[in-house]
């Protein structure tokens, strides 16, 4: 995932979202992911440039968010092409 050799399917972008927005967000897109069977994913959560003190506040979130999900087999800050520190790639399981 890190080397990049997964090609991304699907991407969200959290951009000017709340925390409850973003977490309804993050839930509803990898159940869609999940069912039209995809399996690499990108979130981008962005580098907190407008938030209170330029602290990215979503990434912190979004990546205690992934690490309790199920279907979530991996994860990792995206290529630097790809969003880089304000994106995740995403590893979902494959669907039984």
């Amino acid at each position: 995932l890190r080397r990049g050799r997964w090609v991304t399917q699907e991407k969200l972008d959290l951009h000017g979202l709340n925390r409850d927005q973003a977490r309804s967000a993050v839930v509803t897109f990898l159940s869609e992911c999940r069912n039209h069977g995809y399996r690499c994913v990108r979130i981008v959560h962005g580098k907190g440039r407008s938030s209170p003190g330029r602290e990215p506040v979503l990434k912190k979130l979004v990546l205690g968010w992934l690490s309790q999900r199920r279907e979530v087999l991996a994860f990792c800050q995206a290529r630097a092409a790809e969003g880089g520190a304000g994106a995740v790639a995403v590893l979902l399981a494959a669907p039984k």
